[in-house]
């Protein structure tokens, strides 16, 4: 689907005008959420026609059991579902007793929808003309607030437009919902009650076999031309169902209003016996503040993540949507309030991946939350893994490692692997690499040392006992070989050397190794801890680097690269653009063996580990790689194009640079994969941001100085952004020609600007 009904704009989403083809879609791209919970853009009222409902609470999910059709030993027992949670925001509505759904009204008109990234909030609009010929106009504005997190609010308008007419809301909760992914159709939710009071309702449910505790609240009030309303409600209850009946005969012209407000208390934040009580004081809150104020706090909320948060694009509005629309979704999905949260790849957005945590969140999502928040928030991140690592060792356990080797899964919600996947489950080990590389690279921005005696070091430990177990030693070649291994380019599987990963197999080892030194000098007390926690000896330590100093590495004198695998030099070698683009995308047109057997790349994998070490190489070696693999790359993973621009930006190839820059900020909003009604690609999107300040602002950090090396498209007058470097924010503005940097701080900072050393003082421009 070509996805061109979005309108450009600065700082909106918006479609207009109603058409049945793209509810799907539309529900992703406008999903709206706070961290703490999140729901698609579903319409409140009935909608008959194809649709994916979908609410989610963070950190709530489901383990449902493994389906395969041939069970593996080491196979993970379950795959952790995000669960769609109780429906809250419905609220059907009846003109003269029919009911006002979209896929059956005769006529819409004017329909309108937008999502106001600056300002926090979705709203929709049309007219409507039903099949009892009655008109109306209908306007929403809906929002999941920052401030109180367990609320959302809505605001509901109904004008008869032609005739008088009967007005009913009918606001409802609900947990008779289902999951659009599921194995077995299990059912997720176990509903324990159902009660009201006055305006209130109240269900609890628990989840199957997890025992979250949840409360699904509501509360409407309700308004005759903005004045309020007292009108006794009928009642509607089921074991899974509850609903109020408002009814009001409204004359032509007037507005009918209902103000709903809902959410979710759950036993992660309160006592499981006490969630009405918490939902009582929630929406006591709520009634309190009504909408109007809960909506300024929102404005003011999100101005204050845009103020830290925010690129600026001058010239090309469609690339300045984009980002922000990248940067809004990272906000909604993750604040770093709860470090007991991560960051899933579809967010709120859809249920696709289980919605639990990957590799993404070291490779991808680290420096864009190190730099626009308090670095505290990427610490967090950190400490969920630590928090994990024993659970990282069973899993390692389970393959047959031993003596305390941690393998981090591929996919998890608890830190046990839950993804069922051969080629990926057992195979694609380069994860465990991400994990110690963000360790390094959290140090590396922030200067914060201390993270790593007090957590890290055991996380580096594990993961590097991994290392060591897994390569083999090869007689023949007289180095240490990786045997049947899935790269980063997951079109190809179960392939030997993968040269991604057995470099940064060899990093991870030299990088435990170098801080066990520096913390027996400079930490001796935790030193001596960490040692006999982990039963180290220096013979074992002896024995990593045996291994890292003869690690081996696929080369090609012919064309005087890297290797990605062994065999890859024995493909059929047609690159991208002399393939029929009938063909394209591989993952929807050929068969897994097809692919397998091809020279196509799924995202960068040789260039993702130049990417990382790029230090360690000279931009003459990332020349000749990116020549060589980008060719054969055809960009289906949505982590690949923010690489490809990070390093076309590197090469000065500015064109190609804005061309990735622009698939990967656009790769929803535009629908490239033709997938986007799934749910949205989250993770990738701090790729986004990285392609913009880490390629064309060229920030590094090197030698514990912040460096840059601005370039800027000729599509664009010019950009801004800010970083959070050390407690010290400082702003960098971009135009054709010259360079502004300015710093919010206290004290003068040194960075390097072209090579250059330059000093910026707090509060004074200075113009490269």
């Amino acid at each position: 689907m070509n996805l061109d009904y979005i309108k450009p704009n600065n700082w909106s989403i918006i479609e207009e005008g109603f058409d049945s083809e793209h509810v799907k879609a539309s529900e992703s791209l406008f999903s709206i959420g706070n961290g703490a919970m999140g729901q698609r853009a579903n319409f409140e009222e009935k909608y008959s026609g194809p649709t994916f409902q979908g609410s989610y609470i963070a950190g709530v999910y489901y383990p449902d059991k493994t389906r395969v059709g041939w069970w593996k030993n080491g196979y993970p027992e379950y795959f952790a579902k995000v669960l769609n949670a109780p429906n809250w925001i419905g609220i059907n509505v009846y003109i003269n007793d029919e009911s006002l759904d979209l896929f059956k009204c005769k006529r819409v008109e004017n329909f309108r929808r937008e999502l106001n990234m600056k300002e926090g909030w979705l709203a929709r609009s049309f007219t409507a003309t039903l099949q009892n010929n009655i008109e109306v106009d209908v306007s929403i504005r809906r929002f999941l607030s920052l401030d109180i997190d367990e609320l959302g609010a809505i605001d509901y308008n109904v004008v008869p437009l032609n005739a008088p007419a009967t007005i009913t809301y009918r606001p409802y909760i609900d947990t008779g919902i289902t999951n659009e992914d599921s194995n077995w159709d299990d059912k997720f939710w176990d509903t324990l009650s159902v009660s009201f009071k006055e305006h209130r309702a109240f269900i609890q449910a628990k989840t199957m076999k997890t025992d979250f505790y949840t409360c699904t609240f509501m509360e409407s009030q309700l308004f005759l031309n903005q004045k309020p309303l007292d009108i006794t409600p009928e009642v509607d209850k089921s074991s899974t169902y509850f609903a109020f009946s408002y009814r009001a005969k409204v004359a032509q012209g007037e507005e009918f209003k209902i103000q709903k407000f809902g959410g979710y208390t759950v036993d992660r934040n309160h006592d499981k016996y006490d969630l009405v009580t918490a939902a009582h004081t929630v929406l006591d809150t709520a009634k309190d503040q009504g909408f109007d104020l809960l909506l300024e706090g929102q404005k003011l909320a999100w101005s204050q993540i845009w103020d830290m948060a925010d690129i600026t694009i001058e010239g090309d509005v469609r690339a300045q949507q984009g980002i922000r629309f990248n940067i809004f979704h990272l906000n909604q999905t993750y604040l770093g309030k709860d470090a007991r949260l991560n960051i899933g790849p579809k967010g709120f957005t859809g249920e696709k991946y289980g919605g639990s945590t990957y590799w993404d969140t070291e490779a991808y999502c680290i420096p864009f939350y190190m730099a626009t928040k308090d670095q505290n928030v990427a610490r967090s991140l950190l400490e969920y893994r630590y928090y994990h690592l024993q659970k990282a060792i069973e899993n390692a356990e389970k393959l047959g490692f031993k003596n305390g080797a941690a393998l981090y899964p591929m996919v998890t919600m608890n830190g046990e692997e839950c993804h069922n996947e051969w080629e990926i489950t057992f195979e694609e080990i380069h994860r465990n690499g991400a994990i110690a590389f963000a360790i390094y690279n959290y140090y590396r921005y922030t200067g914060d040392y201390s993270y790593i005696p007090e957590k890290g070091l055991e996380v580096l430990i594990g993961i590097a006992r991994f290392w060591h177990q897994r390569a083999t030693f090869s007689t023949a070649k007289n180095k240490y070989v990786i045997l049947g291994v899935t790269g980063p380019n997951e079109y190809e599987n179960n392939v030997n050397n993968n040269w991604y990963t057995n470099y940064i197999a060899k990093w991870c080892i030299n990088y435990a190794v170098e801080n066990i030194e520096k913390i027996q000098s400079e930490y001796p007390t935790d030193y001596t801890r960490i040692m006999h926690k982990a039963k180290l000896s220096k013979a074992e330590v002896k024995d990593w680097v045996e291994v890292a100093d003869n690690m081996y590495f696929p080369y090609s004198e012919d064309h005087k690269v890297f290797l990605q695998q062994d065999g890859f030099l024995d493909k059929e070698l047609i690159t991208v653009a002399d393939l029929d683009k009938s063909q394209r995308p591989i993952n929807q047109k050929w068969s897994w063996d097809r692919i397998l057997r091809s020279p196509y790349i799924k995202q960068a994998d040789t260039l993702q580990g130049f990417y990382f070490f790029e230090d360690n190489f000279t931009t003459e070696d990332l020349e000749r790689h990116f020549d060589f693999y980008e060719p054969f790359t055809v960009h289906e993973s949505s982590l690949s194009p923010c690489v490809h621009s990070i390093q076309a930006s590197k090469l000065n190839r500015m064109e190609q640079a804005y061309e990735f820059y622009l698939r990967t900020s656009r790769l929803d909003l535009d629908d490239y994969n033709h997938e986007v009604h799934e749910g949205l690609h989250i993770t990738s999107m701090a790729g986004t941001w990285m392609s913009i300040v880490e390629g064309f602002g060229g920030m590094r950090v090197k030698n514990d100085t912040l460096t840059f090396e601005p370039k800027i498209p000729e599509q664009w007058e010019g950009y801004s952004f800010k970083v959070n470097f050390r407690h010290q924010i400082i702003k960098v503005n971009v135009c054709q020609g010259h360079t502004h940097f300015e710093l919010e701080g206290k004290q003068d900072l040194k960075i390097i600007v072209n090579g250059k050393p330059i000093t910026i003082s707090p509060n004074n421009l200075v113009k490269v």
